[in-house]
């Protein structure tokens, strides 16, 4: 049995009062039937990571609450509709995250986000953007992004989407979504070295330069 199957969560038998265990397979059986003992649990196990994707999109932890809580009304909507095809995780992630989008774009058109202050040189390699940005400590700088950078980032560099579809989601142009991501990263870099979370890159000397 692998790891995912074998987790178990402590739910509270309303009849006896004593907690029992509940598997993943319960959580999802019972939250489908409106149990809810099972919609506690499912609830408990997914919501915590999730809050943590929705402050990334979000402008403050009380919008970022407010996206999870509507994100979990149709979760628990739609759950009917997931047919263990890949990880149930991955099936609520994009639900959120696509909640979080909806959510935007009712306040703000992100076709008028771009913001024309960005460096002129990108210093950060593509595959560590996946990786520095899940400390606690770059979030927050992501956070300091314009909403149209900081989305774009977010969805091309964690959330893994094409900037195909990116521009499908933000109704923008492909090239829109292009030119925002690279400005976010150069934009991310000048934040990360003034917080010295990182440091900034030597200067090359050419050869034979006086």
């Amino acid at each position: 049995m692998g790891k995912q199957q074998s987790e178990t969560y402590y739910c509270l038998n309303l009849k006896s009062q004593k907690p029992f265990h509940m598997t993943e397979e319960q959580m999802l059986a019972g939250s489908i039937k409106n149990n809810a003992a099972a919609q506690e649990a499912f609830y408990n196990k997914f919501s915590p990571k999730m809050l943590g994707v929705c402050y990334r999109f979000a402008k403050n932890r009380e919008d970022a609450e407010d996206m999870l809580q509507e994100g979990f009304i149709k979760i628990f909507t739609q759950l009917h509709q997931y047919r263990n095809e890949g990880a149930l995780e991955g099936w609520i992630r994009r639900i959120i995250v696509h909640t979080c989008i909806n959510t935007l774009k009712k306040n703000k058109k992100f076709a008028d986000c771009v913001d024309i202050i960005h460096a002129n040189s990108i210093f950060i390699k593509e595959d560590m953007i996946p990786s520095i940005m899940q400390a606690k400590q770059v979030v927050e700088c992501i956070r300091m992004l314009p909403l149209g950078y900081r989305t774009v980032l977010n969805l091309y560099a964690i959330e893994g989407y094409s900037h195909k579809e990116i521009a499908g989601m933000l109704e923008i142009e492909e090239s829109t979504s292009r030119s925002q991501y690279t400005r976010a990263k150069a934009m991310l870099e000048d934040i990360l070295i003034k917080k010295r979370i990182i440091q900034k890159p030597a200067v090359k000397v050419a050869y034979g330069a006086k």
